[in-house]
């Protein structure tokens, strides 16, 4: 067929093949590059196109098995990764971030899987504390993949946390984000103002691009913290 010029119509082209059936429910969908020589177009155009219908819920993607259509489509809640900064400026109250340790280590085993690296990698790690109103707001735990994200070595994140340089400046493609439930430890406890033992709002989050691992991050917001988002 004659070359597509825009992401959007590759979508509809996708999305035409699916209503129509030509792609059945739980049918693998062309490898992108197949489909980027078929539609006469880039394979990043097929690539936004695709990471679309995924948001959606209309196609399924895992990294290295490829896409394929939904076997039972549903409608997701749109998560974006926050600026904390701005979350807590947006209720007007003051920002402050307060950097705990910034440094190359080896990371454990937990987390050198997340990044499905060598027993010997060195990885950055940074860890800080975000406040509001000069109250402990969440405690930052990350670690970033220096070779894939270069400057972060040489950011100074004593001026910008890491939460917001990384979704200010580095692209990623994909990633997965997990919420859950934690009593804060002795340490967590005094870094976050709060007894030990108290509840803590948990998110653990890692991202990627081109299949590569940028960073892993463990937020543990402070107790009364509040989720919001959308349909």
């Amino acid at each position: 067929m004659s070359g597509v010029n825009s992401w959007q119509s590759v979508r509809a082209e996708v999305l035409h093949r699916i209503r129509s059936r030509e792609w059945a429910p739980g049918d693998a969908i062309p490898h992108e590059a197949d489909l980027a020589q078929e539609l006469g177009c880039a394979r990043a155009t097929v690539n936004r196109a695709l990471r679309d219908l995924a948001e959606s819920g209309l196609i399924e993607r895992r990294r290295r098995a490829g896409s394929r259509v939904a076997l039972h489509p549903v409608r997701k809640a749109t998560l974006e990764i926050p600026v904390i900064r701005m979350e807590i400026e947006s209720r007007g109250e003051a920002y402050d971030f307060s950097l705990i340790s910034c440094a190359e280590r080896k990371p454990p085993p937990t987390i050198r899987a997340r990044f499905k690296a060598e027993a010997d990698v060195t990885l950055l790690h940074v860890v800080g504390l975000h406040m509001a109103n000069g109250q402990a707001h969440a405690l930052e735990d990350r670690w970033i993949d220096a070779r894939a994200v270069p400057f972060a070595a040489t950011t100074d994140f004593s001026k910008i946390s890491p939460n917001e340089w990384l979704v200010l400046t580095v692209p990623f493609e994909g990633g997965d984000i997990a919420f859950s439930a934690a009593v804060a430890s002795p340490d967590e406890a005094e870094t976050l103002n709060c007894p030990p033992g108290a509840p803590l709002f948990v998110t653990e989050r890692t991202t990627w691009r081109n299949e590569i691992t940028l960073t892993s991050v463990r937020l543990l917001f402070a107790p009364g913290y509040r989720l919001h988002t959308r349909l």
